[in-house]
C-alpha cells in the first residue's frame, strides 16, 4: 500500500454544487471520503449508514452519499463517506475503479487501466 496526492472535482448530484480537493490516494482505502461539513454545504444528501474501521482501529457507523468525481476529463458517479471533523480528504478504490484508473504509488501519480474486468 501507498498514499499520494491527487486534485478531484466533487459535485452534488443536481450539479449545484461543486468543489476542488486535494484527496489522498491510499491504495488501501475502499471508499473516498470527504468531510462531513464539506458534503452538506454541496447539499448532498446521505443514502446509508455503513460501519467502517479507520485507520487507527476504531469502528464506527457513517453516513454514505452520491457525488459525481472528475479527474483529468474523467467522470462517475460514486459513493462518498461523511467524514469526520478534521478528515482529510481520501481517494478510495472504488471511485478509481469508476474512473477507470489506478493507482501507482511508486511515481505517485494515477494511470489509466489498460482494460477493465467484466
Amino acid at each position: 500500500m501507498g498514499t499520494f496526492d491527487c486534485e478531484v472535482r466533487i459535485e452534488s448530484m443536481d450539479g449545484q454544487g461543486g468543489l476542488e480537493l486535494e484527496a489522498m490516494v491510499d491504495t488501501g482505502a475502499a471508499y473516498t471520503m470527504v468531510p462531513a461539513r464539506l458534503l452538506h454545504e454541496l447539499g448532498v444528501q446521505a443514502v446509508r449508514k455503513m460501519e467502517f474501521v479507520m485507520a487507527d482501529g476504531r469502528r464506527v457507523h457513517l453516513d454514505m452519499g452520491e457525488v459525481r468525481a472528475t479527474i483529468n476529463g474523467r467522470t462517475v458517479t460514486t459513493l462518498v463517506v461523511f467524514g469526520e471533523e478534521g478528515t482529510r480528504p481520501l481517494l478510495g478504490a472504488y471511485t478509481l475503479e469508476g474512473l477507470g484508473l489506478a493507482a501507482d504509488p511508486v511515481n505517485g501519480e494515477l494511470i489509466p487501466l489498460p482494460f477493465a474486468y467484466a
